[in-house]
C-alpha cells in the first residue's frame, strides 16, 4: 500500500472513529456534512504519477495544434466557414474547440476509463476496499463519494484542455470578434461564455461514461480489466454512430450527441441537440450508478 494510499484510510478511519463516536455521545451535535472522504479521493486521484502524466498529455495536443496551425497559417487563411481548427487564424478561442473535438473521441473518454476503473476494482487489487469498508464507511456513501470524485476529474480534465488551449490560442491567433460557424461574429465576451459552456456539456458526457465505468469497475478486481471495457465501449458506440443503416441504435448510443457542443456556436444557438445530450448523460449516469450500487452494496468484500 502506498503512503498516500495509507494516509487516505488513515483519513477515512478518524472519520468513522469521530461518526461512531458521536453516535454514543448524547450530548454531541448533529455531524455536520463532511467532506473528508471526498477529499481524501481528490487527493488519492491527483497523487497518482500516472494521473499527473494523462493531465499533461490532455494539456499537450492543444498546445501542438496550436503551433502546427500557426506554422501552417498561410494555407488556412481566407476561411470564413467550416471547422473549428480552419478558424483558429481567425479567432484563438478556436484552438479549445477543436482540441476538445479531438480529445472528446479518445483522450478523455480515455482519462475517465482509468479513473474509473482505478474507483472499485483499483481499491480492490490493492486490498484497501475491504479496510474502508470495515471503518465502518456505509457503502452507499462511498460509492457516491466515489462518482462525485469521478464528476470532479471530469471537470478537471476538461477545463484543463479548454483553459490551455485558449491561452494558447490567444497568445498565438489574438482574439475578438468570433465568427461562428453560421456565419455571424459574436463578441468575444459572449465567445467566452459559450466556450465555458461547451466545456460543461464536454464534461457531463464524460461524467456520463465515468458511470458506465464504475458500474464496471464493481464487477471486477482488475482495474486494468475495466479501463479496457469501458474503452471497448467507447469505441464501438463511435463506430456504430458511424453506420447509418443502424440509426435506429445511436439515440441509445453514449457518444451520440457528444460533438453537439458546436451548436454553441452557431447564431442563435441550437439548444435541441444540446438539451437532448444533457437528458442522455444525465440517463446513463443515473442507470449506471443505480446499477453499480446495485452490485457493490450487495457484493462480498474479499480484499
Amino acid at each position: 500500500m502506498s503512503a498516500v494510499e495509507k494516509a487516505t484510510a488513515t483519513a477515512v478511519a478518524a472519520e468513522g472513529r469521530t461518526e461512531v463516536g458521536s453516535r454514543h455521545t448524547p450530548s454531541a451535535r448533529p455531524p455536520a456534512v463532511s467532506t473528508r472522504l471526498l477529499r481524501s479521493e481528490m487527493r488519492l486521484i491527483m497523487g497518482r504519477r500516472r494521473n499527473q502524466m494523462g493531465m499533461l498529455v490532455l494539456a499537450a495536443l492543444p498546445v501542438v495544434l496550436a503551433v502546427a496551425v500557426k506554422l501552417t497559417e498561410p494555407h488556412n487563411r481566407g476561411n470564413d466557414a467550416g471547422d473549428f481548427l480552419s478558424q483558429a487564424t481567425s479567432n484563438g478561442l478556436f484552438v479549445p474547440l477543436a482540441a476538445l473535438t479531438l480529445e472528446m473521441t479518445l483522450f478523455l473518454p480515455m482519462a475517465i476509463a482509468m479513473l474509473s476503473g482505478d474507483s472499485i476494482a483499483g481499491e480492490a487489487n490493492l486490498g484497501t476496499l475491504r479496510y474502508l469498508l470495515t471503518v465502518p464507511v456505509d457503502r452507499t456513501r462511498l460509492l457516491a463519494v466515489k462518482y462525485a470524485s469521478l464528476v470532479l476529474g471530469a471537470l478537471i480534465g476538461v477545463f484543463i484542455v479548454a483553459i490551455v488551449g485558449a491561452v494558447a490560442g490567444i497568445a498565438l491567433f489574438g482574439t475578438g470578434p468570433m465568427l461562428t460557424l453560421s456565419g455571424v461574429r459574436i463578441g468575444f465576451g459572449t465567445a467566452v461564455w459559450r466556450l465555458v459552456l461547451a466545456a460543461l456539456f464536454c464534461a457531463a458526457g464524460i461524467s456520463a461514461l465515468g458511470a458506465v465505468g464504475l458500474f464496471v469497475s464493481t464487477l471486477t478486481e482488475q482495474p486494468m480489466a475495466a479501463t479496457v471495457t469501458v474503452m471497448i465501449i467507447t469505441i464501438i458506440s463511435w463506430i456504430l454512430l458511424g453506420v447509418n443503416q443502424l440509426a435506429f441504435l445511436h439515440p441509445w448510443l453514449i457518444v451520440e450527441q457528444w460533438m453537439s457542443f458546436s451548436d454553441l456556436f452557431r447564431e442563435p444557438p441550437l439548444w435541441s441537440n444540446l438539451l437532448t445530450g444533457l437528458g442522455q448523460d444525465l440517463g446513463y449516469a443515473i442507470v449506471f450508478w443505480l446499477a453499480a450500487w446495485a452490485r457493490f452494496t450487495s457484493k462480498d468484500i474479499t480484499s
